[in-house]
């Protein structure tokens, strides 16, 4: 990649190609992944493996779509892209489609003599209406402490 920013535009095409083999080529050999409900991948063939299953059986012919990224450079030879995301096409276990999603993605990229490459990557579902997730009696729900407004309504600090 020439840019640290292009780790979002090639995420996407390689997603909606449904090619985990290029999606995985974003990655160093020895990087990290956290997926959604934080299943962590310590290497490139885990990530190409994860998402092959991913795009055989909970994504097939899924589309997502990149947000516009945000770019942090941390120095010359290392920069923190994020950028929201969107997804339609995703199949329950049943095989019916599943509604649309949304979400967050972080990559921290470095540059090296080949140019820029994924090091780590975090994924993160975006749940309007909630602060967080509470544990009761072996269920998970998600909750919201501070009175109901939209998401457009809050500010970071307000959430």
């Amino acid at each position: 990649m020439q840019s640290p920013a292009m780790v979002v535009s090639e995420w996407q095409a390689a997603w909606n190609a449904g090619d985990a083999s290029r999606l995985s080529q974003l990655f160093a050999e020895d990087a990290d992944f956290v997926n959604v409900v934080g299943l962590w991948w310590h290497d490139r063939d885990s990530i190409r493996e994860a998402h092959h299953f991913g795009f055989t059986k909970i994504f097939p012919g899924s589309v997502i779509e990149m947000g516009e990224p945000r770019v942090r450079q941390l120095g010359p030879d290392a920069a923190v892209v994020q950028s929201k995301w969107s997804l339609a096409g995703q199949v329950s276990p049943e095989g019916e489609q599943a509604g649309a999603r949304e979400g967050i993605f972080t990559f921290v990229v470095e540059r090296r003599r080949e140019g820029w490459i994924a090091v780590t990557a975090h994924n993160a579902d975006i749940v309007p209406g909630t602060q967080t997730h509470v544990n009761r009696e072996g269920e998970r729900s998600t909750v919201h402490y501070r009175e109901k407004r939209s998401i457009s309504d809050s500010s970071p600090s307000q959430q």
